[in-house]
């Protein structure tokens, strides 16, 4: 038997074995519901390229290390297979196609060495990593990349009997496990379905330029049709069908895991864990297989699940999904694109809207909103109660202003009052035309939606809404990122299309035009400042930068914690988690002021009401915790 037939017939059982695990996976995700029609069309396919190697491989590229094996490994295994298949499939036999063969096999050789001294060689092998099939994973791809290698470089006449069979078995061992391999549910289906997961994501437009017309921005929740009855996911089918399509993407790295918030504070989340739970659910069967940190406090193997069996309590713990702060640092760190926030919201609005299951102060709050209009049941008339001294004048209809302010839950706390008159302060120094809406501003409904409230939130947006048309106003502005959020992105597909800016861009934008002239403070400059990145800031509207000009701009050198900007350790206070209250080993505002204590920060600059109260929350001897705003009012007296 010639050594051409031997690889002319490996190469087509491959293209048949990736064909069935194409078959197989598809058939998985499929059973998840339709998607908008006419909104994934194959045309989707041609965006591929562009995506992956820029959108996802910039991700990757963060980790320089991994980011080159990767293209040594999945590059040279493309251009190996790719080659392969003209040269023998198509029956050209050429020389020279041989060697670049041979090259191709050499690069994907040495990706698949230097994967597999991550795994065994280093000194500290990161704990986030999953063992088992994933540590066997390089040592399979190079078996491959040898036999290929071997089958080239070698003469005709030295490939019989046992050596033959040999290149034989080498190949067709990593060949299995790229194609029935990964069809079986192998680490190999993440290439499968990574691919796949970039033409048909759940959020197109995360690959699209920011449009001031888009209806849902990158970030936003997506509304479900509460009128055709979405009220959330109960069971693996209820998921859309890309979104089954993107669970299996999961390559489980574990960044997701090292960079959440409730993990590291020992609360029952893990968010890779989480995923492959959501997998063993789209597919059938127990959690004993999974190889990586369990999720703190719930042992491996005692769940199971099938599509259309409900998951909580039988696959997932109901505490699981109420653990997430909704920070996006998960979403942010993964480099498959995995929209793990969306799920966990889909998971909650199940929760919430069909069994009615919300713990802690949740049903309370809830309550208070539909009720009152008010998160804390207050009256909502006495919003701005803390600014009749300060000639903060109330916006009537008819008259245009420049800014609307836009306070939030927050002004009935009286810490948070302390930053609103700092910031009222700022806005009558540089002379700024503004209104307050007085007692017509009702919540948001930000942390309804989080708890997965859909309805409550829809109703209360559509009430601010209607109270913001009767007005006429340039901009709003606002110190709270969670209203911002709110108001900027998420009302869009509710028709309220509003220029919204946090107030230190503005302060900041005043310094720069010289309305504002505050003057270094000699002790800012005598004390250690860091800056804390409040995540609905940073991570869901991308502004890291302002704060740090601005607190620049006062002669303070800010001294920057290990996970800043875009990369920010979460306070702990969004998603609704301070009102479901899960416990944990440790409290995630203790972790994130043990970060500032590590510079050695004496005060930490922060930019929203939940980062002030969840920070000033923490006992014993802490750094200070002052408003940006604060900061330069005081710098202006």
């Amino acid at each position: 038997m010639s050594p051409v037939f031997v690889i002319t017939v490996l190469l087509w059982v491959s293209v048949a074995g990736l064909a069935f695990a194409l078959a197989k996976r598809a058939a998985y995700w499929r059973e998840g519901r339709a998607t908008a029609a006419g909104a994934y069309g194959w045309t989707n396919l041609l965006a591929i390229p562009k995506r992956y190697f820029v959108d996802l491989h910039h991700v990757v590229a963060r980790d320089p290390y991994i980011a080159k094996t990767h293209v040594a490994t999945a590059g040279g295994a493309i251009l190996a297979m790719a080659l392969v298949f003209v040269n023998y499939g198509l029956a050209i036999y050429s020389p020279w196609l041989d060697k670049l063969i041979f090259l191709a096999a050499l690069v994907m050789l040495v990706g698949a060495v230097f994967v597999w001294r991550r795994r065994h060689g280093a000194k500290a092998v990161p704990a986030r990593l999953s063992r088992g099939p994933w540590d066997h994973l390089p040592l399979l791809l190079g078996s491959f990349a040898l036999g290929l290698a071997l089958f080239i470089a070698l003469p005709a006449a030295a490939m019989s009997g046992a050596l033959a069979i040999i290149v034989a078995l080498l190949i067709a061992a990593g060949a299995f496990t790229m194609t029935f391999g990964a069809a079986r549910g192998g680490p190999m289906k993440h290439a499968l379905a990574g691919l796949l997961h970039l033409a048909f994501h759940p959020r197109q437009e995360r690959f699209a330029e920011r449009n001031d017309n888009d209806v849902v921005p990158p970030t936003a929740l997506k509304a479900p049709l509460l009128d055709a009855k979405e009220y959330g996911v109960g069971k693996p089918v209820e998921f859309r069908w890309n979104q089954l399509l993107s669970f299996d993407a999961c390559v489980q790295c574990g960044k997701c895991e090292a960079a959440c918030p409730a993990f590291a504070a020992g609360q029952p989340l893990n968010p890779k864990k989480l995923i492959q739970d959501l997998v063993t659910g789209m597919v059938g069967g127990s959690d004993a297989a999974y190889a990586g940190s369990p999720t703190p406090g719930i042992p491996v193997g005692q769940h199971s699940g099938a599509p259309g069996l409900p998951l909580i309590s039988r696959l997932i713990e109901a505490d699981t999904l109420w653990s997430c702060t909704t920070c996006r640092a998960c979403v942010q760190e993964c480099p498959m694109l995995i929209e793990h926030v969306d799920a966990i919201v889909d998971m909650r609005r199940n929760q919430t809207l069909v069994e009615g299951s919300v713990p802690g102060k949740g049903p309370i709050t809830l309550a208070n909103l539909r009720e009152t209009g008010s998160a804390n049941g207050y009256d909502i008339g006495a919003r701005y109660d803390w600014a009749v001294d300060l000639q903060v004048q109330v916006a009537q209809p008819g008259r245009p202003v420049d800014v609307l302010l836009i306070a939030g839950e927050g002004a009935f706390d009286m810490r948070y009052q302390r930053t609103l008159r700092a910031l009222v302060k700022v806005l009558n120094r540089a002379g700024i035309d503004y209104a307050v809406l007085g007692g017509l501003e009702s919540d948001t409904g930000d942390t309804a939606r989080r708890l997965g409230d859909e309805a409550t939130f829809q109703q209360l947006a559509q009430r601010l809404i209607g109270t913001l048309s009767q007005y006429s106003f340039a901009k709003i502005v606002t110190a709270d990122p969670h209203v911002l959020h709110s108001l900027r992105n998420e009302y869009r597909a509710l028709g309220g299309f509003y220029d919204v800016q946090h107030h230190t861009a503005l302060i900041e934008e005043l310094v720069a035009s010289g309305k504002l002239a505050p003057r270094a403070v000699a002790a800012f400059a005598d004390r250690k400042i860091t800056y804390h990145d409040p995540c609905y800031l940073g991570r869901y509207n991308g502004e890291t930068e302002a704060p740090r000009r601005l607190l620049k701009s006062i002669g303070i050198k800010v001294v920057e914690m290990e996970r800043n900007g875009m990369r920010g350790r979460c306070c702990g206070g969004g998603g609704g988690a301070p009102l479901t209250d899960i416990p944990g080993k440790k409290r995630i505002p203790d972790i994130r002021i043990d970060d500032a204590r590590a510079v050695g920060a004496e005060i930490v600059a922060v930019g929203c009401p939940n980062c002030t109260a969840m920070l000033e929350g923490v006992v014993g001897p802490r750094p200070e915790v002052l408003d940006v705003a604060e900061l330069v009012a005081a710098a202006l007296e």
